[in-house]
């Protein structure tokens, strides 16, 4: 018998779309920002500024939204919890490979958790990992119009360590890291959602799964 599943708690779901209104804006602005393809000299400078101001607002947005999960994952359910993202034990160690051959058509059947799968769970948490250095990095760089003790702290000490140079590749290269997380995770959660036929999907707008009884 199935009934319904209360799994994705409100902060995590708001953090979810948060980040792919952020992420998706940050990707199209920065681009622009790398490579501007308006070459008007009485319009780029308007249009430049513009796109830097949006970049820079929805920058805060991600990191508001960064910080929301983070501490979400001390104080949400077992879903959402710390110990969901850690798949450090023998047993999750072989789900991830698992599942890493269920996605890639080398095995036929795996058992689905109600939550993330462990390969899910490594994925995501290297993903943040990504966010965060996206984050450090575009601080960093947007402290060197910028003077005082806390623009150092929010990134400025970078330049200690690295050059700008290096850093702006640190932060462009995290947008492509960032594009082809979202069409994996795009195509795996289509295929899970028409595996599971739990409404994965409507999940993440409505926070319920549809599972059976006996599903733990």
């Amino acid at each position: 018998m199935a009934k319904k599943l209360y799994v994705w708690e409100f902060p995590v779901r708001l953090s979810h779309w948060l980040n792919i209104i952020s992420i998706t804006t940050l990707i199209i602005t920065g681009y622009y920002i790398s490579d501007p393809f308006l070459h008007s000299v009485s319009e780029t400078p308007l249009v430049m500024a513009i796109i830097r101001f949006i970049h820079f607002i929805t920058a805060y947005i991600l990191l508001a939204s960064f910080i929301v999960r983070l501490y979400w994952l001390f104080y949400g359910n077992r879903f959402a919890g710390i110990k969901e993202f850690f798949p450090f034990s023998k047993e999750k160690r072989k789900e991830i490979v698992e599942f890493a051959k269920f996605y890639t058509f080398m095995r036929r059947e795996v058992h689905h958790p109600i939550g993330h799968n462990a390969l899910a769970a490594t994925a995501y948490i290297s993903v943040y990992c990504i966010i965060f250095l996206a984050i450090l990095t575009g601080f960093a760089l947007y402290s060197e119009s910028h003077s005082g003790f806390l623009w150092y702290l929010l990134g400025g000490w970078f330049f200690s360590i690295m050059s700008d140079g290096t850093i702006r590749l640190i932060h462009h290269s995290t947008m492509w890291i960032l594009m082809a997380f979202v069409i994996v995770h795009v195509y795996i959660t289509w295929i899970n959602d028409n595996i599971e036929g739990n409404g994965l999907i409507s999940s993440i707008f409505t926070g319920y799964k549809i599972i059976d009884e006996e599903h733990k």
